[in-house]
């Protein structure tokens, strides 16, 4: 058996019972009014119960592959509902390859709760093997204009996923310097054009912000 326990209710759960039987245990922490409805009000309610400090630091275990089954109530103060059934579905036992929501839900947390600390845990998930979690990295890098992370987002513009294509076109626009025009020109012949009007709007919005033409 474990146990979780979210804004005074305890809940007792064993990880190896069957769904259905988990539906009852769960059903407290799929309360909306606790935890807010969007991820900012999710966000900014985990910060107000942490600070700024412990939440960005729990974040970023996360993000470094930490164990989601220790932190399944701060994981459902991050995600709400979306968190609680996704986790009343997952095991220890479970692949790794199928526990990256946590890590998804760590990143974009750090989208509206943010301190520096997080910059290595945010870069280093630009290379993570899940394309969700590559993705939100790259969001964050908007966010928060990391321009550290310039020369990480070059190669995610050969991503296997469009999405992480574009995400990381769009984040090169905020924070690439000149010597990453070049793999943006590239990526405005894409065959998916979500990746190639990304680049080309990086690539404008490069050439404002750094006051150079770097179109051709």
């Amino acid at each position: 058996m474990s146990g979780v326990s979210v804004s005074g209710v305890s809940v007792s759960v064993s990880v190896h019972a069957c769904p259905a039987a988990l539906d009852a245990g769960w059903a407290s922490l799929w309360q909306p009014e606790r935890m807010g409805e969007t991820p900012v009000e999710l966000a900014r309610a985990t910060e107000r119960r942490l600070g700024v400090d412990e939440m960005v630091a729990r974040c970023v275990a996360l993000l470094r592959h930490g164990d989601p089954f220790a932190e399944v109530e701060f994981i459902v103060w991050l995600a709400g509902a979306s968190a609680a059934s996704e986790m009343r579905l997952r095991t220890p036992e479970d692949d790794p390859s199928l526990l990256y929501w946590p890590r998804v839900w760590a990143a974009r947390a750090l989208v509206y709760v943010w301190d520096d600390a997080a910059i290595p845990a945010v870069l280093d998930a630009l290379g993570d093997d899940a394309w969700r979690v590559r993705e939100m990295a790259a969001k964050v890098v908007i966010a928060h204009e990391l321009g550290e992370a310039g020369d990480r987002l070059v190669p995610l513009l050969s991503d296997p996923v469009p999405r992480v294509r574009a995400a990381a076109a769009r984040a090169l626009g905020v924070v690439g310097e000149a010597e990453h025009a070049p793999a943006l020109r590239e990526a405005t012949a894409d065959d998916e054009s979500q990746v190639s009007t990304r680049a080309a709007a990086a690539l404008r919005s490069m050439s404002r912000r750094l006051d150079r033409d770097l179109l051709d």
